[in-house]
């Protein structure tokens, strides 16, 4: 597969479990277009790394790990390298740990059980604009999202274009931007320039925080 850009993508891996960690480095290692600068057993020691060298572009962080957990960590992801895309890769699939990942700025939730060959796919995903889910999780994102009483139902105080609502409509369908642009008759660019707007209306920095407050609130 071709690499989204010319530039090789810098991926962390955050797994306290040797033998998965060593799977993983190895099959992103082994894909073209990336490769894996940093594994560590802890978010601390994640955290120690961000000061002493080049910041990933994507991060693969597990849930459960020796001190602070993947999920409480997220913040903190986000707000010192904020460029960069978290997926989390666990174990876990009920509905709760999911919910708080992607209201969190998770940029994607994959399960370890889905193969470790699947990861270099996601990674790939979230690169292009996309927010990787089985089917299964995003239908449990969706199930959380619909039980949660609107505080203002229907109502847009964040003064959203009929575009902009377009592309988050199709973002919560799962498209990337490739996609978004090919179905609306647009470039990537300005798909691109519609998200940041999106973004800076709603005050999130990823797909999924704007897709789960314009699902939380009712906005499309």
């Amino acid at each position: 597969m071709k690499a989204t850009s010319d530039r090789t993508i810098q991926v962390w891996l955050v797994e306290d479990n040797a033998l998965f960690s060593m799977g993983v480095q190895r099959v992103v290692d082994s894909l073209d277009g990336m490769t894996c600068t940093g594994r560590f057993v802890s978010v601390e020691k994640a955290f120690a790394a961000l000061d002493q060298g080049t910041p990933p572009d994507v991060i693969l962080l597990d849930v459960q790990l020796p001190g602070l957990d993947g999920i409480a960590a997220l913040a903190t992801f986000k707000r010192r390298v904020p460029q960069a895309r978290v997926i989390i890769l666990t174990v876990f699939d009920d509905a709760d740990k999911i919910f708080r990942a992607v209201c969190s700025g998770a940029s994607g939730y994959i399960l370890k059980s889905s193969g470790i060959d699947q990861i270099g796919e996601a990674i790939r995903q979230v690169m292009d604009g996309g927010a990787p889910m089985t089917p299964e999780i995003a239908r449990k994102v969706l199930d959380a999202f619909a039980m949660i009483e609107p505080a203002q139902a229907g109502t847009d105080d964040y003064h959203l274009t009929e575009r902009e609502r377009e592309i988050l409509r199709l973002l919560a369908d799962g498209l990337v931007k490739k996609e978004i642009a090919t179905a609306l008759g647009i470039s990537v660019h300005t798909v691109s320039t519609h998200m940041q707007r999106v973004y800076d209306k709603l005050h999130v920095s990823t797909n999924t925080g704007a897709v789960a407050k314009a699902l939380r609130e009712r906005l499309i």
